[in-house]
């Protein structure tokens, strides 16, 4: 679930998928630049990560201290520091819904060009996919 400041802007297109006002952001947009579910006033990213998570755990229904792999992903414009302030907002939201963050990753991997904002993935750990996440990684993008 992603969260937009600005627009990306498609290069054959060659203006913004979508306007935002100077106080807006725009909520559950896509991460090829595609508008999202509804365009509201900037908040805080407390308040960002608690409508991000709350929609994520909602779908996943995790066991209470079910362990969770949780990615903030940048959309391309956004600053390092940033993506951890949200990665912190984040993990204590996935906290409140009883779930262990064990596993995580935060950093500009699925980018929508040049759009300011970032997504939020939660993902379920059991034995087999905290195997597979921990096996060695050798890619462009991740090394370990």
């Amino acid at each position: 679930m992603g969260v937009a400041l600005t627009s990306c802007t498609v290069p054959a297109v060659g203006r913004p998928t979508f306007e935002l006002g100077e106080n807006q952001m725009e909520m559950g947009v896509g991460i090829h630049g595609e508008a999202g579910r509804r365009r509201v006033p900037i908040s805080s990213a407390n308040a960002i990560a608690e409508e991000l998570v709350q929609a994520i755990t909602h779908d996943l229904r995790g066991e209470p201290g079910g362990e969770a792999l949780l990615l903030v992903n940048g959309f391309g414009g956004t600053p390092s520091s940033e993506l951890y302030l949200m990665y912190d907002a984040a993990e204590r939201q996935v906290a409140k819904h009883g779930l262990k963050v064990t596993r995580s990753l935060v950093g500009s991997y699925v980018t929508s060009l040049d759009m300011a904002g970032c997504s939020v993935t939660v993902t379920l750990l059991d034995e087999q996919m905290t195997e597979l996440w921990d096996a060695p990684v050798h890619t462009a993008a991740l090394r370990w």
